[in-house]
């Protein structure tokens, strides 16, 4: 029987394979974006099935990231962020970062990128798009899709993306004291009463009585939904 057709075709995994794929992705991101760019329009150039990128890299932000060297994958550590309560999604957002960006080993090579985005213009886009679409999209999304917050969520999520960021530029790329040196918990505790007003509003006063911190964290057009549930409720009473 002939064999030889097994030989033929796409190239099976092997660091050289690998390799390429890296290189036909960097060429590719750098000069389309992020955005147009499909695994299976790299596999096609690389000459590879679309399934070994995927064995190697995982998805298309994990490809982005092993193109730049990242040790830790922004898009991939908010992915691991988001999912619990609304309420505490400020902390786990910006302990997730914060505890990316000070690895000693996974923290270097983002700091390396932002300032390489500064210096290469096609790097400096590509960076731009995915803070936009894969964070601060994300960010959105998964904000409308809890119902957490119903009004200007773009907005919300855009100023919310850029306290974060201000929170890494000031303490990993100027290293301005205090902030480059305070303990992790306790930066977080500091902003995070800030960057949930952002995405939440102003805390409501508490009424006389009602427990310290009892606040709902859905946002919607200013109406106040607990309220109505108390009206109603002694609507029922009497």
């Amino acid at each position: 029987m002939n064999k030889s057709g097994a030989s033929r075709g796409r190239r099976r995994g092997s660091p050289d394979t690998r390799r390429e794929i890296l290189a036909v992705a960097r060429r590719r991101f750098l000069s389309d974006g992020y955005g147009p760019v499909t695994m299976r329009s790299i596999a096609a150039e690389a000459g590879v099935d679309a399934a070994l990128i995927s064995y190697f890299f995982g998805s298309k932000k994990g490809l982005f990231g092993a193109v730049l060297g990242l040790v830790a994958n922004p898009p991939e550590v908010l992915a691991g962020a988001l999912p619990g309560d609304p309420a505490t999604l400020p902390e786990r957002v910006l302990r997730a970062l914060l505890t990316a960006w000070d690895d000693p080993e996974g923290g270097r090579p983002l700091v390396l990128m932002v300032r390489a985005a500064a210096q290469e213009p096609e790097l400096g886009r590509l960076l731009q798009e995915i803070v936009q679409d894969e964070l601060i999209g994300r960010i959105a999304d998964h904000l409308a899709g809890t119902g957490a917050v119903t009004a200007d969520v773009r907005g919300r999520a855009g100023v919310f993306g850029a306290q974060l960021a201000g929170v890494i530029f000031t303490r990993h790329l100027l290293g301005v004291e205090p902030v480059a040196s305070m303990p992790r918990d306790e930066l977080a505790a500091r902003l995070a009463p800030g960057l949930r007003a952002v995405l939440y509003g102003p805390p409501r006063r508490s009424r006389p009585g009602a427990p310290a911190g009892a606040r709902s964290a859905r946002v919607t057009d200013g109406s106040a939904p607990e309220l109505r549930t108390k009206t109603h409720e002694f609507a029922r009473i009497i």
